[in-house]
């Protein structure tokens, strides 16, 4: 079974304000030790941590080994203030005070740094990107901080150009990266930028009635179109689910993930193949000392 590139062990996969009730001031750590079950019992061997404000993380990263998994985790995020990520992280106004949340993950065991550089998917209009991106300016200058201490970057971003921008600064990842160009796709290529495009966070959504649906299978139409071009240019991607996201189980993410991916691309030894190779790209260099050069 494949690894889990993008999860959230804080988050439930059904309601984000009952998950945070339930680990703000204490770990609810049976919660979070039969999420580790469920991946165990699949096979999942890999996990990569998208980040937290609520000591889930570092709880994960002490017990994770008793249940086989290698677990990667940034700790948490990091956002500039008034801009999207508070949800994941700590916010920052300098870049003085973004160096001191990086070197404060270092202390409590980060394996690489996560950056948030654009707001969320609107699900209720069609190609609108909640929240200002952050500039190029900012953009390499987070990067270059987090590379000189030797960690990678995973990178929160959504939009053709904050994701054009963010691979032209250096991040090690694109998650999500919603409404994608060829010029954006071009950048990641050029740059060795890997893609987590975390399908079922749109595909699982059809149905649901919590959004318009004409909205969300546009939207989905984008990420197969935008998916099938990627591997066209040979951008390389991998298999991460946002699992906690809505709709998006542990464990079960991951599975719903490579499905989608089969019915974008075809099923096959060569699908498996390209996913194997996008996993180990994401194992080898999120890891401490990891950085590409």
């Amino acid at each position: 079974m494949f690894g889990e590139c993008h999860a959230h062990l804080f988050m439930n996969g059904y309601d984000y304000r009952k998950a945070v009730a339930l680990h703000k001031g204490h770990v609810a750590e049976d919660v979070i030790r039969g999420y580790l079950s469920e991946y165990q019992r699949r096979g999942i061997t890999f996990i990569r941590e998208g980040g937290d404000d609520l000591g889930v993380s570092s709880l994960v990263k002490r017990i994770a080994g008793e249940y086989g998994i290698d677990y990667r985790s940034p700790v948490f995020a990091i956002h500039k203030n008034h801009h999207y990520g508070g949800i994941v992280g700590k916010g920052f106004d300098t870049m003085e005070e973004y160096r001191e949340l990086v070197m404060e993950a270092i202390r409590r065991g980060a394996d690489f740094i996560k950056i948030m550089l654009s707001g969320l998917v609107d699900f209720d209009q069609y190609g609108v990107i909640t929240s200002s991106p952050l500039t190029y300016e900012e953009m390499r200058e987070m990067v270059a901080i987090a590379h000189q201490e030797g960690l990678s970057v995973m990178a929160h971003v959504n939009g053709a150009e904050p994701v054009r921008l963010a691979a032209m600064a250096g991040v090690d990842s694109i998650e999500h990266g919603r409404y994608l160009g060829e010029e954006s796709l071009q950048a990641m290529k050029e740059h060795h930028t890997l893609w987590v495009p975390t399908l079922v966070t749109v595909k699982n959504l059809i149905g649901c009635d919590r959004y318009p649906k004409e909205v969300v299978e546009q939207i989905y139409q984008s990420d197969r179109d935008h998916v099938k071009q990627a591997k066209r240019m040979g951008v390389q991607m991998a298999l991460g689910s946002d699992a906690g996201a809505y709709l998006v189980p542990h464990g079960k993410g991951i599975q719903d993930e490579y499905r989608a991916f089969q019915e974008i691309l075809g099923a096959g030894s060569e699908l498996d193949a390209y996913l194997q190779s996008g996993e180990e790209a994401i194992r080898e260099r999120f890891q401490r000392g990891g950085v590409l050069q």
